[in-house]
């Protein structure tokens, strides 16, 4: 089986040969596979080894901040060229027995309401993660890639970059292009190549909790090559992530390429999708079997009616209201949160009983043991 491998021990900086942490077309590719084949690749944690057992809320302070996310590739697929549709098929995904979750100042859904930082850390075995900062909590494995994707063009380099700027003149959030912390460090990649932290038509940083083993992704090819990359390992994951992170790990995953020949352009397929033959992970979590629920509207703390464009108010009331519920049961506003994070599900209720979209916030029951 083809490979690449890492050495834990080492930051991606230390191993640039392994792979990159931007997305640019003029990045080399590390291993060259053809359809079919099946590819091992060794990944590195969200921060890049920085959080290890023993680290303290006061280490944050000191880390590089602009090492999300180190990905291992790109791996250049033979035969993809542009407009095709590439399939990614999970073989497996085996984690590391290390992991962890923080609460980052300036990050974040909640952000406003949490200016300090908080660290968990998460021990993996026998199907669960359990963490001394959350006493009695047991979160079970359901192990996905956080951030896969493909190169983009010059021409999506470019037009991206572009609307994000755009959006960060209107006052919205957008990591714009830096050269700090940037594998390659080469110009002019370093200084124009596109942040991992959100996801894009390349997919990218999607942090769909649902790509376990066994699922498909599907991805238009923009390069030839298409030039797959893939890290940020989470161990669990609720759905919204809302601390910004989930159970951050290092992981190896074993993965097979399937081209769809121009399906892509055929089609106009410009975003990824993705499927799973089978339950995602164990059909009692999935669902969950046993959840206490609460629900959030589009209401302004003093009392303001928002209306239906306001879904992520309604997002923030739900989460706001389950921290408090579990304030109700003793746990920390911070140990809320992060719980909120690796196991709470967001979910659409409605959008068409207006002006009162609904989100609810699903809690399952029974990551809570004796």
């Amino acid at each position: 089986m083809k490979q690449i491998t890492i050495d834990r021990s080492k930051r991606l900086y230390e191993e640039p040969h392994t792979g990159h942490n931007r997305w640019h077309p003029d990045i080399e590719p590390v291993l060259e596979v053809a359809p079919g084949e099946e590819v091992l690749l060794e990944t590195r944690d969200a921060a890049d080894g920085q959080i290890k057992p023993g680290t303290s809320v006061a280490d944050l302070a000191g880390m590089d901040t602009k090492v999300a996310h180190p990905l291992t590739g790109p791996v250049y697929i033979s035969g993809a060229k542009p407009g095709d549709l590439l399939e990614i098929e999970y073989l497996d995904i085996v984690p590391e027995s290390y992991g962890w979750t923080r609460v980052r100042p300036g990050a974040g859904f909640l952000r406003d309401l949490f200016p300090d930082p908080y660290l968990a850390h998460w021990h993996m075995a026998g199907g669960y993660a359990t963490s001394p900062q959350l006493s009695g909590v047991r979160i079970p494995e359901s192990s996905f890639m956080g951030t896969a994707g493909l190169a983009p063009s010059h021409e999506e380099l470019a037009k991206w970059t572009a609307r994000e700027a755009d959006l960060v003149r209107r006052s919205g959030m957008a990591l714009m292009p830096d050269a700090e912390d940037a594998v390659p460090r080469s110009e002019p990649i370093a200084s124009s190549a596109l942040r991992t932290m959100p996801p894009r038509e390349n997919c990218g940083n999607l942090d769909a909790k649902q790509l376990t083993r066994g699922s498909l992704l599907y991805i238009p090819v923009s390069v030839a090559g298409a030039l797959y990359s893939v890290g940020d390992a989470h161990y669990a994951q609720g759905d919204s992530e809302c601390c910004v992170t989930a159970i951050e790990m290092g992981a190896t995953v074993t993965v097979r390429f399937k081209l769809h020949a121009g399906l892509a352009a055929q089609r106009n397929i410009r975003f990824p999708r993705f499927a799973h033959p089978g339950y995602f992970t164990r059909p009692e979590w999935a669902a969950p079997r046993n959840f206490i629920a609460t629900t959030g509207m589009p209401i302004r703390d003093d009392g303001t009616q928002e209306g239906e464009q306001h879904l992520s108010l309604a997002a923030r009331n739900a989460l706001v209201h389950m921290i408090q519920l579990l304030q109700e049961r003793g746990w920390s506003m911070e140990q809320a949160y992060v719980i909120c994070s690796v196991a709470v599900d967001l979910r659409v209720s409605n959008l068409v009983d207006l002006p009162n979209v609904t989100v609810a916030a699903l809690l399952p029951e029974d990551i809570f043991v004796d």
